[in-house]
């Protein structure tokens, strides 16, 4: 018995998103644009995937973007793991590119190209997909093969979890990379005894909107300084 379908969920934008600064497991919340792409990107969710059951990682803003969605659903509850928390990145998080790059310049170059940074106390790409492939399969497992499973996670995790559920390898692998904010992933279950045991149906769907605007939130097309009522 496991999920026929199984949706991973970015989280909503944050002040750290705005700003380029690395997040990892800093709980940081959705600023205002985040909120609005919460309750847009849910709908938008719901309007095509109507969840058997949302578990979300601990995080705030993982957290309440699961809300948004769950709120649409007439307020499915929410289960929390912190396996489907963001990838920890030690001494980087909170610090943005060229921050890191001044004060780690090998580490950096070596990131950039997809290696695992040393020195700074960020986990492996390795162990990141193990945890939360390992959340997603189990909280799939324990559903009816009909059943839709939503996942509210982070980027990196995402990526990594999607990477080791499709059986590649996460260490080398780097076929899908960066997620858009409250964007998807689906996944549908393979057939008994099909390698890998998922399919990937489709990556970083969103509301529609273009991606500007997604970016800018509900006042895009305002004058400066006027504010939306």
């Amino acid at each position: 018995m496991t999920a026929g379908t199984v949706v991973l969920l970015r989280h909503a934008r944050t002040a750290y998103n705005a700003s380029l600064r690395l997040q990892g497991q800093i709980d940081i919340p959705l600023d205002e644009v985040g909120r609005w792409q919460a309750t847009e990107g849910g709908a938008a969710l719901a309007s095509s995937h109507r969840a058997t059951r949302v578990v979300s990682s601990d995080l705030g803003r993982a957290l309440d973007t699961a809300a948004a969605y769950a709120d649409v659903l007439g307020g499915v509850p929410v289960t929390t793991d912190a396996r489907l928390r963001e990838r920890a990145f030690g001494e980087w998080e909170g610090l943005t590119g060229e921050e890191i790059s001044a004060g780690w310049p090998e580490e950096y170059v070596a990131w950039r190209r997809g290696a695992d940074p040393v020195g700074a106390g960020a986990e492996t790409k390795t162990a990141v997909a193990a945890r939360t492939a390992a959340a997603v399969q189990e909280h799939a497992d324990d559903l009816p093969d009909d059943a839709t499973l939503v996942v509210v996670s982070h980027g990196a995790a995402i990526s990594l979890a999607v990477t080791a559920l499709l059986g590649l390898d996460a260490a080398t692998w780097r076929g899908l990379v960066g997620m858009h904010n409250v964007h998807w992933s689906h996944l549908h279950r393979a057939g008994e005894g099909a390698v890998p045991a998922w399919r990937l149906v489709a990556h970083n769907v969103g509301a529609g909107y273009p991606l500007d605007q997604w970016q800018a939130g509900p006042d895009w097309n305002l004058e400066p300084g006027a504010k939306s009522v």
